[in-house]
């Protein structure tokens, strides 16, 4: 499938036609100083840039769809959306959270709306990736009314060269995404990093806006908000000055006094430039500190990615933002980082020693292959739309998974876990023993068993529970527990001490794959679902779905989310379509064949 992917800036246009398999370039033009005399605006911009496509393109080349990118999503728009009057007001109002992205790209789609009518127009969104970004991970640490007032949280950027980067690494590695711990590094004019752990953003530098996080081309990135405003007192600035300040002359620009070009301050800092040797010193600095933070927060990491124009084309900046990463497995090969640039056959290289136990990756970036690629997926669900029957809601309470072993030392030698009642998934039960759990501030009683036993013990807990026993028990899937901490459990025989296993479930979905086949789904999907309670559309989002034909069709979400939802087990789940705005809709849309 060709799709037309349009990326639109402030003043240019960016467009090419592009296989979305293969992710070739059948053609591609560069259009810039928009509202100058010659091109009046993003309209007449996309009119002669049309022409000159299909010109440059292979006679047979047809555009089926075309994709559009958007910087900002906002809470609403969290995946690639076909985009309709409401989804296209929904992006013009966003432009408060996005004053310098979202109004060109708004112009653009509107442009090649108008040219292009009879196509689908799919939006995908630098912040979609990020919306799995934990609730400590996205809160600011504001006044709880004023920031949902305004929607100020940490939305992330770049996400879909993250996710781009982070899916070719790992079939690069011959792992599944999920199971790796990724941190990548976007360098460019903007730069971000990522934590990705297991197939999710857990953790982004940029924030509410694109100006939080790293040193940048022209953005400062991290600051004291406070030194924001002894500038404002002491120059008498108005907030738009600020924001040209800290947005158009800071960063590398304001640092070296000279460009926001890596490569011109690179070649000026071996010529003895001091103020160049700072804004690398402080570049590498900030971007070295970000990675260890990222490391320390994924209890560990397999992979460490460069990607974007510095980070795909300058050794000496993955040479000096590496260094002293030693103590944590990452050996960095000198020899091959310092040729090490991506090409079109070579799209990731290498460069860490043999006996790295981190791998360190360059890896290319390609943005319009990624939105041709989210674009297919939304041309290709559109189809025979069809009922789907709810999915039943169930309610899991705290408890515990246990190995042999451990029901013994609970327990007793020997001893056997008694069936009190089944559970919903068959071939599961709640048993009639019961343990203690000990955790550093405090205990519970009486925590549910679930049979039969397994390979790990494992504890699932809610919010409430991690907070009142004293934990950081992260939200995973079962049986994802490394680097989760650990407990004590305490049975009438004897107590155990494990050194991980205490998770938050991640919201779930089991079904079988007949199931899967009618909903449109695959195992590891990440889906959406809606559920009414007593008149109140309530959304989940970071649902996840689990498929196995020995499963029984349900929803699972712990106490908390119940409690504050009202719902109780028996409630009926909607899976959502992956068309973002549809989501108020009851049906789901099943793909037709080709």
């Amino acid at each position: 499938m060709n799709v037309l992917v349009v990326n639109c800036g402030s003043s240019s246009l960016k467009a090419a036609i592009v296989d979305h398999d293969s992710g070739a370039k059948l053609s591609e033009t560069l259009v810039e100083r928009i509202g100058e005399a010659e091109v009046a605006d993003h309209g007449v911009a996309l009119e002669r840039a049309l022409p000159q496509l299909m010109a440059e393109a292979p006679d047979d080349t047809t555009i089926e769809a075309v994709g559009h990118r958007v910087v900002h999503g906002g809470e609403s728009l969290t995946e690639p959306t076909m985009i309709d009057d409401v989804v296209e007001q929904e992006i013009e109002r966003l432009s408060e959270l996005a004053p310098l992205h979202n109004p060109p790209n708004v112009r653009g789609i509107r442009a090649a709306r108008r040219l292009l009518p009879d196509l689908m127009h799919v939006a995908v969104f630098d912040t979609a990736f990020h919306s799995s970004l934990p609730n400590r991970a996205k809160h600011y640490a504001l006044p709880k009314e004023l920031a949902e007032k305004h929607g100020i949280r940490r939305y992330g950027f770049h996400g879909t060269s993250h996710r781009y980067v982070a899916e070719r690494a790992a079939s690069y590695l011959g792992q599944p995404i999920r199971l790796l711990r990724l941190i990548t590094c976007h360098l460019g004019n903007g730069a971000s990093l990522a934590a990705i752990e297991y197939g999710r953003s857990v953790e982004t530098s940029m924030g509410m806006t694109p100006l939080e996080g790293l040193c940048m081309g022209t953005r400062s990135g991290d600051i004291d908000a406070g030194a924001v405003m002894h500038i404002v007192r002491k120059e008498q600035m108005t907030i738009d000055e600020v924001d040209h300040l800290l947005n158009r002359e800071s960063g590398l620009k304001g640092l070296s006094g000279v460009s926001n070009d890596m490569r011109d301050i690179e070649e000026r800092a071996a010529g003895g430039d001091e103020r160049c040797r700072l804004a690398i010193t402080v570049f590498c600095h900030r971007l070295r500190k970000y990675i260890g933070a990222y490391a320390a927060m994924l209890g560990g990491v397999d992979a460490i990615l460069f990607t974007g124009g510095i980070g795909e084309n300058s050794g000496w900046i993955r040479h000096r933002s590496l260094q002293r990463l030693e103590f944590m497995g990452a050996l960095l090969d000198e020899d091959i980082n310092r040729d090490a640039r991506t090409s079109a056959e070579n799209t990731v290289i290498e460069i860490n020693q043999p006996h790295s136990r981190v791998k360190l990756l360059v890896v290319a970036t390609d943005e319009q292959h990624a939105i041709a690629q989210d674009t297919h997926a939304v041309f290709e669900k559109q189809g025979e739309v069809l009922e789907a029957p709810p999915i039943p809601v169930a309610v899991s309470a705290r408890h515990v998974h246990l190995t042999l072993p451990d029901v013994a030392a609970l327990f007793g030698r020997g001893y056997q876990l008694t069936e009190r009642a089944p559970l919903g998934q068959p071939g599961q039960y709640v048993c009639e023993e019961r343990v203690t759990l000990v955790g550093p501030k405090r205990s519970l009683e009486r925590v549910a068993i679930i049979g039969p036993c397994r390979g790990q013990t494992q504890v699932e807990v809610s919010r409430t529970d991690e907070f009142h026993l004293g934990l950081d028990a992260p939200i995973r899937c079962s049986g994802k527990v490394a680097n989760t901490p650990g407990i004590t459990m305490v049975g009438p025989a004897g107590q155990i001490t494990t050194d991980q296993g205490v998770i938050q479930a991640q919201r779930h979905i089991h079904m079988t794959t007949s199931d899967a086949v009618l909903y449109g789904v695959s195992d590891r999907d990440v889906v959406e679902v809606r559920i009414d309670s007593d008149g109140r559309d309530l959304t989940f989002g970071d649902v996840i779905v689990r498929v196995k034909d020995s499963y029984k069709l349900e929803m699972h979400i712990d106490t908390d989310e119940a409690n504050a939802a009202d719902l109780s087990s028996g409630d009926g789940a909607i899976l959502m379509p992956t068309d973002g705005m549809a989501t108020l809709l009851r049906k789901r849309v099943r793909p037709t064949a080709n």
